[in-house]
């Protein structure tokens, strides 16, 4: 959930911590069994084989798809050959505070009047922390709205002394009081909600990163909260906190998994590692898979919300290691975000699906005087409420690519 800007926020201290762990073996912390390379891809968590998925499995994916599209299906009333009406899709990137953006933009949207249902909702980071109050809908734009107006640091992090946080520990900071957060809103009413959700064939995915194997896992959140199973809601609650963990800033959080009846323990940190924001991975045809599912679609809108601006913030870089590094890593960091954009867009082209993208743009103005600040935050809120109350000005391309007449 922590912003990679230009200024001195948690990036400058993970720099020190990364120097420092370069000469230190950080030995005095508990070992975990890990699991094995050859396990890689056969891990179960709480015993659902639908729990999570990997971009390399694309026919698990297909599979879910499908038992999706047939609870749709059955919840409408439509009979195998028939059409289903048509799937809205919402991507949430991560950003930190920026994520008062998404909020604002999905709440002006509901003032609106024309905001979809979606039947896809997918998360980063701190787009995973808002992907669940858009899942469900403008019933919890309160509760949404609270959480990025009205959050501050002593919400989200309690800082470590940092010396030896970065030589004995596993992060600068301690998120228990983000977890804490979490739990308050994701209640059990509300994981019944999507798990209610779920069963009429919408999705909810939030992507974290496996930090051992060095690959996302997608978390099937509604398939977890429809399991009934008594861990379920502690396991929605800690892979939003994981998807949220920026690696050395926050701790990683262990999953307990199993595999051929033995227990692993996997250490996952951001989604935004790996990506900031996703619908579905590249290797999984939804055409294809809708083709073979009997079913027909209306058709079928991407919206991709981008909680940061498209460039970086020009600054003039001190001559320093941990300057220089901290400016390196954020403007990879948002590149690596625009990259994305395309990677989206080509998804969306294959399934025969619209584009839209929203994100910050160069008229929004306002200081930002340390992370999580509330004012900061209440004022890029109320900046894409009152653009989505006036018809957000959506774009159908990414940035520098022209959109196909």
């Amino acid at each position: 959930m922590v912003r990679v800007s230009s200024r001195r926020s948690l990036l400058a201290p993970v720099c020190i911590c990364l120097a420092a762990l370069a000469v230190s073996a950080c030995g005095s912390l508990a070992p975990r069994a890990v699991v094995p390379a050859s396990e890689r891809g056969r891990t179960v968590v709480l015993g659902l084989p639908n729990a999570r998925f990997f971009v390399d499995d694309p026919v698990a994916m297909a599979a879910e798809q499908e038992r999706a599209l047939e609870r749709e299906a059955r919840a409408l009333g439509v009979s195998k050959g028939g059409v289903l009406p048509p799937a809205h899709l919402l991507s949430l990137s991560g950003g930190g505070d920026n994520g008062a953006f998404g909020a604002g933009l999905l709440t002006g949207w509901t003032k609106r009047g024309d905001r979809p249902q979606f039947k896809l909702v997918t998360g980063v980071s701190t787009g995973a922390l808002i992907a669940p109050f858009a899942f469900l809908g403008p019933d919890y734009d309160a509760a949404l709205t609270d959480v990025y107006t009205n959050i501050n640091p002593s919400r989200v992090y309690e800082k470590r002394f940092v010396p030896y946080a970065a030589l004995a520990q596993d992060a600068l900071s301690d998120s228990t009081p983000l977890y804490d957060t979490i739990a308050h809103y994701l209640d059990d009413a509300m994981l019944a909600r999507i798990a209610a959700e779920y069963q009429k064939g919408r999705l909810l995915l939030i992507q974290t990163t496996d930090l051992d194997a060095g690959r996302p896992s997608i978390w099937n959140i509604g398939a977890i909260a429809a399991s009934g199973h008594p861990g379920a809601p502690n396991l929605i609650r800690h892979i939003l906190l994981a998807s949220a963990s920026i690696p050395a800033a926050f701790p990683p959080v262990l999953f307990d998994v199993e595999a051929d009846g033995r227990s692993y323990q996997e250490l996952h940190v951001d989604g935004g590692a790996v990506s900031q924001a996703f619908l579905v991975p590249p290797s999984l045809n939804t055409r294809d898979t809708l083709n073979r599912s009997g079913y027909k679609r209306k058709g079928v809108v991407a919206y991709i919300v981008r909680n940061s601006r498209l460039t970086t913030e020009y600054t003039d870089v001190e001559q320093a290691t941990l300057p220089i590094a901290e400016k390196a890593v954020s403007t990879m960091i948002n590149y690596n975000g625009v990259g994305d954009l395309y990677r989206m867009y080509l998804v969306t082209q294959r399934a025969g699906a619209g584009f839209n993208v929203a994100y910050i743009g160069a008229d929004f103005h306002a200081p930002h005087p340390e992370e999580f600040s509330q004012a900061y935050m209440r004022a890029l809120y109320h900046y894409a409420y009152e653009k989505a109350v006036a018809g957000y000005p959506w774009e159908h391309a990414p940035p520098g690519f022209q959109a196909k007449k």
